[in-house]
């Protein structure tokens, strides 16, 4: 948190350059849509190799400047565009925040599906296969699949842009949508984050239990070749998942069909709630009025046949 935190406060001078910019309205102009950085960085043609491509570009771009300023401005137009037109001076960058910072908590957790796996894991700790060096693979593959995948999301936000427009009048605006996103659901992204933090904590926590434990030349511990790459994948995984894929998920799951009750601030969040309980509780009342009213005049004429 403290290195995607660090990377994250770095577009707070994008998201006040923004604001700035948007304080005097000109009039629009007709722009070819070629001409927008957004679309000459993202856009790669129409094809499959250049789906391709495109594929191969997203998974460079999650090792060097993942997400640009003309990729913060775009995505940041395109949210409030969807979910909040009528406030233009909307504040993305503290929304983003708390939204990360809510699904923080979820990364940290443990989960039932978690242990399972650990179980497995050391049930497959058998002499000569070397699990704990084949295993510590996993979370690498996983994170950079993840990392190219939120990267191509967008990719897809430029193309369906430049594949339906070919100028815009005014600024460029992306349509966020949940098709993007494997099963159509953004949160299977922070699933996976879940998973892959969480096997990397475990594998470096054990090393560091068996070494204190039982020493480093214990027959648990392994050789030596097959302990440096683990603890060399762990450092790298930890560093590229904090610096790069969680400031990454952290903007592009915003690009979904709904927003995240983070765009709330607390106390009107608590507001909602206490009003939604509210209104519950009165439409009971009413339906218990209505049917002790209805009930009511059938006892009465009981009583007086």
């Amino acid at each position: 948190m403290v290195l995607g935190g660090a990377k994250i406060r770095q577009w707070k001078q994008w998201e006040t350059e923004i604001h700035k910019n948007n304080a005097g309205n000109g009039p629009k102009k007709l722009t070819n849509v070629q001409q927008f950085e957004f679309i000459r960085e993202r856009f790669n043609g129409v094809g499959m190799e250049s789906t391709v491509l495109s594929w191969m570009h997203s998974f460079v771009k999650q090792f060097y400047a993942s997400v640009t300023k003309s990729d913060y401005a775009t995505m940041r137009l395109g949210f409030i565009m969807t979910h909040c037109r009528g406030n233009p001076k909307f504040g993305f960058h503290r929304y983003m925040v708390r939204a990360l910072e809510a699904d923080f908590k979820k990364v940290v957790g443990i989960r039932w599906y978690l242990w399972i796996f650990v179980v497995i894991f050391m049930l497959l700790n058998v002499n000569g296969w070397h699990t704990y060096f084949w295993i510590s693979f996993l979370p690498l593959i996983l994170l950079l699949a993840v990392g190219t995948k939120l990267e191509h999301v967008i990719a897809q936000l430029a193309h369906d842009v430049a594949e339906k427009h070919s100028a815009i009048e005014g600024d460029l605006v992306v349509n966020p949508s949940d098709e993007h996103f494997w099963c159509g659901k953004p949160r299977v992204i922070l699933y996976l984050i879940h998973f892959i933090l969480f096997q990397n904590a475990f594998e470096i926590a054990l090393f560091f239990w068996i070494l204190t434990t039982y020493g480093f030349n214990s027959c648990i511990m392994d050789h030596v070749p097959f302990i440096v790459p683990r603890l060399v994948i762990g450092v790298v995984i930890q560093l590229l998942c904090s610096y790069s894929t969680l400031p990454l998920y952290a903007i592009v799951a915003q690009m979904g069909t709904f927003f995240n009750k983070e765009i709330f601030d607390e106390h009107i969040q608590q507001g909602l709630v206490g009003w939604a309980q509210k209104a519950r509780m009165r439409t009971e009342l009413s339906k218990d009025a209505a049917a002790a009213a209805a009930a009511g005049p059938t006892r009465h004429g009981a009583s007086s046949r």
